[in-house]
């Protein structure tokens, strides 16, 4: 009997490492996501900048290159 308290206070031990190492783990991933989101928009921010010193356009100001799209009715595309 005494043996299966002390694997029961051994499992018991094991799940509450497990937790807190879940926990901590959980928090670093937050910590993380937080700093990618962060130097992602200091990283536009710089560029934008940058854009702005080297009097280069932005690449959403620069004319898009013409397209000839044509409407085509599905019914010429059965035949």
């Amino acid at each position: 009997m005494t043996l299966l308290w002390l694997i029961t206070g051994a499992s018991l031990a094991v799940a509450i490492a497990a937790l807190a190492q879940a926990r901590r783990t959980a928090r670093r991933l937050e910590q993380l996501s937080q700093n990618y989101w962060e130097l992602k928009f200091q990283h536009g921010e710089l560029r934008v900048r940058l854009q702005q010193l080297t009097g280069e356009q932005p690449p959403e100001a620069q004319p898009a290159p013409e397209r000839r799209d044509s409407f085509i009715p599905l019914a010429s595309l059965k035949r």
